[in-house]
């Protein structure tokens, strides 16, 4: 009889507990989905509310947030090619993609951090404006995220050097690339509304 670990959609995606486990989680996506689209909404609504202050197209430097969504899109394309390596059962190959998505998002986070700090040394802090206020709010979530998604990598590739691929590991590190995924979408929402918007 032939292997069932060795076909390379290991485990089996359309098993019970396999396809139940995405399933929940997708539901779970569903619902931040609509927190974030409170978010734009209130966003759209106080995007023009600066209170005398200066208005998007002075604030955002637009070749620097570009950078920060190629980083960002790095972040999705290595955890897919992590997530298709595990389901391949190839350990290393899946350490390694998942540790470079890693890196990727830590360096987007220190360019988020930047950008945030630059903002409030020159005065325009949340607590400036309502269109502030909505911005730091809507990319500040965004960022909150990211940063769970990292430390979720940690959290997740331990289990993955001490006992391999096994299908509990394999399921939990496809969530974790459907975590990603979901994260640059709401990134290339954010680069599109608030800073190409913004900008013109």
């Amino acid at each position: 009889m032939k292997d069932p670990t060795s076909h390379e959609s290991y485990p089996d995606p359309h098993h019970d507990t396999y396809s139940n486990t995405v399933f929940g989680f997708w539901v779970y996506l569903l619902t931040d989905f609509m927190l974030f689209g409170a978010l734009f909404a209130t966003y759209a609504v106080l995007k023009n509310n600066t209170f005398g202050g200066p208005p998007a197209k002075d604030l955002f430097h637009l070749p620097f947030v570009f950078i920060e969504t190629l980083i960002l899109l790095l972040c999705s394309f290595f955890s897919g090619l992590g997530g298709a390596s595990a389901h391949r059962k190839k350990k290393n190959r899946t350490i390694i993609l998942f540790g470079l998505t890693f890196l990727a998002g830590v360096v987007f986070m220190v360019m988020e951090f930047h950008d945030f700090n630059r903002l409030i040394d020159s005065g325009n802090s949340w607590q400036r404006s309502g269109f502030l206020s909505a911005y730091f709010t809507l990319v500040g979530t965004h960022s909150l995220h990211v940063i769970l998604g990292l430390l979720w990598i940690i959290v997740i590739l331990l289990p993955v050097f001490w006992s391999g691929l096994t299908p509990v590991n394999i399921k939990r590190l496809s969530c974790l690339r459907i975590f990603w995924q979901f994260l640059n979408v709401v990134w290339v929402f954010i680069f599109s509304i608030v800073y190409l918007m913004g900008v013109n």
